[in-house]
């Protein structure tokens, strides 16, 4: 079958955007992410459907009011987290009042107040060990708030009167009142399995569950996760995945349904394979980016590459094994576990934890490392060279601006963070020969200037 097969030569790059949006934005409703989302998939809807699952293995639910894509995981991926109003990551406890309200949502009509709401929440909140939730502490009205405004950004509600900013800094004298549409809480989260049964969150990721499976099923779910792969990570590495997978990375068939698919291009290297999204069009991050902390990554990337390459043949960094896909795996999986609620009480329902897939026993790649006194001290080189394009928060805290950076490296599968330093990936030799110019900030006027 051939991706996008009904699709005319005038109208592939529509249909590729509508591809791309939904990619970028699993839930689509009649204001998020903008106006013009839904009408685009609705468009191009059968088509999508036919393709997703059977170029991915994903499945596209539409009603009239909303488009779900409902993906297949292959790993834990941190880099996505639910953002609060002020554009950080969620915790843990703005997580669990997300789910806490969206359960409230599902009891209520057709409208709420935000003090019913927080009270159904800190009820619910009040039974589960270790949460809790006490409306008269500022701290956790803003956690609360920013789990509703989460929900409102995506029109699970709409604010039909008053102000949430103003029930946070005065609860006794302000309130808001929200209008609820039942079709968008009722899609927003849709578990793949009952949580309740599990006891780990590998559980969650796909997996052979042992059915007995011909050949050309297990070669097409092979392909499926493959593109996934591709499409799901910055870099795929071929040292990463398990042999039933490196013919199907490795095959052409790939980059042409891939590329069809979205648009974009594939670029292969001896190391492995990655799509390249220059324009920001399907990645949620982009790189190079804007920003105090992406120019000092790009920055301390071209260091690192620079370090690392040919012309640095006196004072090469050390070799070190790279961990696998499955030891990263297994060590996210044992910081989510250690959080679940309930330890030992559902073993007889519970299904097995173990993490899907095999490893290839084979030697483990190995990267140059640098040692975390070697970054502090390039980060604060570059603090001294490039300040004045950086903001004075970050200027006035180098190691603060460090963390960032190398977390988004690593994001980026650029870098991989060992203990005591980074190892740099293959990916990141792209930017050997880059320079880098920043533009100072603009300076501003004394006080007295002109006088």
């Amino acid at each position: 079958m051939r991706v996008a097969e009904g699709v005319g030569p005038l109208e592939l790059a529509d249909y590729q955007r509508a591809v791309r949006l939904l990619l970028r934005h699993p839930l689509i409703t009649a204001a998020y992410p903008d106006r013009a989302a839904l009408p685009l998939i609705r468009r191009w809807a059968a088509q999508l459907r036919t393709d997703l699952s059977e170029v991915l293995g994903y499945r596209l639910l539409t009603t009239g009011a909303t488009a779900r894509l409902l993906r297949v995981h292959d790993a834990l991926d941190s880099t996505q987290p639910a953002l609060t109003r002020t554009d950080r990551p969620f915790d843990r406890r703005r997580y669990a009042y997300l789910m806490l309200t969206l359960a409230a949502l599902g009891r209520a009509g057709t409208q709420i107040a935000l003090s019913e709401l927080a009270d159904a929440v800190a009820a619910d909140a009040g039974r589960i060990d270790g949460l809790g939730m006490d409306t008269g502490r500022k701290p956790d009205r803003d956690a609360f708030v920013d789990a509703v405004a989460w929900l409102e950004r995506r029109g699970a509600l709409a604010l039909a009167d008053g102000s949430a900013a103003d029930w946070v800094n005065n609860p006794d004298r302000a309130e808001a009142l929200y209008d609820i549409d039942r079709e968008v809480v009722g899609v927003v989260y849709r578990p793949s399995r009952v949580l309740q049964h599990l006891r780990s969150v590998t559980a969650l990721l796909d997996a052979d569950r042992g059915l007995a499976q011909g050949q050309a099923t297990l070669r097409r779910a092979a392909a499926r996760k493959a593109r996934r792969l591709v499409l799901e990570q910055p870099v795929v590495y071929y040292a990463d995945v398990d042999e039933s997978l490196l013919g199907q990375l490795r095959a052409p068939a790939l980059a042409e349904d891939l590329e069809r698919l979205t648009g974009l291009g594939v670029e292969r290297r001896a190391e492995g394979i990655a799509i390249i999204d220059t324009s920001g069009r399907l990645s949620d991050i982009r790189f190079p980016g804007a920003g105090t902390v992406a120019q000092a990554a790009l920055l301390l990337a071209v260091r690192i590459a620079a370090h690392c390459g040919p012309a640095n043949r006196r004072n090469r960094p050390a070799l070190l094994p790279v961990p696998t896909a499955a030891e990263r795996l297994a060590e996210t999986a044992v910081r989510i576990d250690a959080a679940l609620p309930y330890r030992n009480l559902l073993d007889d329902l519970a299904d097995d934890a173990s993490a899907p897939g095999t490893v290839r026993d084979e030697p483990a790649a190995r990267c140059p490392f640098l040692p975390d006194t070697w970054l502090r001290t390039t980060m604060k080189t570059l603090v001294g060279e490039y300040g004045t394009a950086f903001g004075a928060t970050w200027r006035a805290d180098p190691d603060r601006l460090l963390r960032e950076a190398v977390s988004l490296l690593a994001a980026l599968r650029l870098v991989a963070r060992v203990e005591s330093g980074v190892l740099a990936l293959p990916a990141l030799a792209r930017y050997r020969n880059v320079t880098a110019e920043v533009r100072s900030r603009p300076s501003q006027p004394a006080l007295f200037e002109g006088l």
